[in-house]
């Protein structure tokens, strides 16, 4: 039921962030970004509107490879729009598809799957005051240990589904010489799987079910040289993630301030010190009479209501960090600091080199506390709101890369869905480039999760334990006269889990090809080939699609 309702939901965010269209080509100004994961909002200033609903109906036979032989061929009924509204002070960018699946045989399982994305800002006062709003639904593979990997199609009983959503306020504005700025939002964020998760010493895995977040931020500064010879800032904020698995909560609350002072024209050290409290804390599992955990019929442990909250981790102190900025034009930036935060030392900074229209370049290192619903959220609101979803084109599945403004990649590594909150620090970098008929994106990251579980919880054994994982998408289309198009796109997921024999590798490739029969028809065919391996059995699997089908435009 749940599901159904977050699938609305998604819908629903869509036809808002388009219910701005009458309004973008009135706009006057566009808010900027904030601090804790805020995109851009409207980057590109251009005036442009693209709605395009679809229908498709194609064939598909998906045959095994190995361990087995088995050949299967379904029907395949999509429906779905793809919209990009921008103006400049305002934007939208939606990708949503429905897709059902009819199978034969008496061992083939129909299917349905709902899969998009959207992300939108409406400037409700220009220069001064926006909204913005995301979703995100999508699917990926779940095995032992709880890691995730880009193939859901291996098996269907490892199929899994996520869902984020998200919205709130964001404020730009300045009084006298103070420039203020703010952030506020809510999410949402859920996990679906159809199984118990159990790893190969026969434990249970407790799955991220679902969890809502919260967020906000205020900052007051003045400017080099409009006041002082340095720039001065105050800034306090706040995060909380309420994760339903054994009520867990984290909650990070800070206030700092910062002075930033110029070298160059383009050069500034900045430097900044606070207070803040970090603190996780869970309640333990509902017990038998042998004092053995309740595991519920989804798989997941049955929270003790009446357990007392445990703290997992508490820092209450001193927060510092010393970095540069430099932005040496329009096209580039570059911010990277070091210090200490959650009694430890951290770093954290962003590069971004839009040379053109034509290329974009973003790298980002990042290292903050959250539940995995945290992650989506913050990886949801990072992205900038003109993009275009790029699509696997056998299933139809968005796994995370889009292109656009600034080439990112939204979801390239899901990691572990373990539903312990956990110190999450990596780097992921994109890039994008048109050259000529041809546009290429590619993304690739790291993540390393260290797991924090109160000491006599059920979780208490995963304290301290370390998932990694790595990832490479990319994605490429290639016009071919006026009528017809070739994409392809590839994926490698490594996944290092924290117990033994919990190392998975997915790897898999596609190509398309679509050329249009009349100004509205098109005709499509498609091949994929998907590869996953894994320590918890002794057999890989391998398998092969292909797909010929007809695609409708309105």
């Amino acid at each position: 039921m749940r599901a159904r309702i977050f699938n609305r939901a998604l819908i629903l965010a869509a036809v808002a962030s388009t219910a701005a269209v009458p309004a973008i080509a009135q706009a006057q100004g566009q808010a900027q970004g904030q601090d804790q994961g805020q995109g851009d909002g409207a980057s590109s200033q251009r005036s442009t509107r693209l709605v395009q609903p679809y229908i498709e109906v194609s064939q598909v036979l998906s045959a095994q490879i190995s361990p087995g032989d088995e050949v299967l061929t379904f029907t395949q009924v999509a429906a779905g729009v793809d919209i990009n509204v921008q103006g400049r002070n305002s934007g939208a960018a939606v990708s949503v598809r429905y897709e059902r699946n009819i199978a034969y045989g008496d061992n083939s399982v129909d299917s349905d799957t709902i899969s998009g994305v959207a992300r939108g800002t409406l400037a409700l006062v220009p220069n001064t005051l926006s909204l913005e709003a995301g979703a995100l639904a999508s699917r990926t593979r779940i095995d032992a240990g709880g890691g995730t990997t880009a193939n859901p199609l291996v098996r269907e009983d490892a199929e899994s589904r996520f869902y984020s959503a998200y919205a709130g306020p964001s404020l730009n504005t300045r009084v006298g010489d103070v420039d203020v700025q703010g952030v506020a939002r809510v999410g949402y964020n859920r996990f679906e799987v159809d199984q118990a998760i159990v790893n190969p010493q026969g434990q249970a895995v407790d799955v991220f079910d679902d969890s809502v977040t919260y967020l906000g931020q205020l900052r007051a500064g003045v400017r080099p040289g409009d006041v002082l010879p340095v720039g001065v800032a105050v800034t306090a904020g706040g995060f909380q993630e309420d994760i339903s698995n054994l009520d867990q909560r984290v909650r990070d609350l800070y206030v700092r301030g910062d002075v930033t002072l110029p070298v160059s024209p383009s050069l500034a050290i900045v430097a900044g010190a606070g207070y803040e409290n970090v603190e996780i804390s869970s309640r333990d599992a509902l017990r038998d009479v042998n004092g053995v955990p309740v595991i519920g019929a989804d798989g997941r442990f049955v929270t003790d209501s009446a357990a007392p909250r445990q703290i997992a981790f508490d820092v209450d102190g001193l927060l510092w960090d010393v970095g540069v900025l430099w932005r040496p034009s329009s096209r580039t930036s570059l911010q990277a600091s070091v210090g200490r935060r959650y009694d430890s030392t951290t770093y954290y900074g962003t590069f971004t080199y839009v040379p053109s229209q034509r290329s974009a370049f973003a790298l980002s290192a990042y290292d903050g506390v959250s539940g995995f619903g945290g992650l989506l959220n913050n990886s949801l609101a990072g992205l900038d709101s003109d993009f275009e979803a790029i699509r696997n084109p056998v299933t139809g599945d968005f796994g995370g890369l889009v292109s656009g403004t600034e080439g990112q990649a939204l979801i390239g590594g899901l990691g572990s869905a373990r539903s312990a909150a956990f110190r999450g620090r990596g780097v992921r970098a994109s890039y994008q480039r048109t050259m000529g008929r041809t546009t290429a994106a590619l993304g690739a990251g790291y993540d390393r999760r260290t797991f924090i579980a109160a000491p006599g919880t059920v979780l208490a054994a995963i304290d301290g334990l370390t998932d990694e994982s790595y990832y490479v998408i990319g994605g490429l289309t290639r016009q071919i006269g006026q009528n017809a198009n070739l994409t392809t796109n590839a994926y490698v997921n490594w996944f290092d889990g924290a117990g033994a024999n919990d190392n998975v590798t997915a790897v898999g490739a596609s190509a398309a090809y679509n050329q249009a029969i009349t100004q509205r028809l098109t005709g499509r065919a498609a091949v994929s080939v998907d590869y996953f391996d894994s320590e918890f059995t002794a057999e890989d699997f391998a398998f092969a699609t292909a797909l010929v089908g007809l695609r409708y435009n309105f």
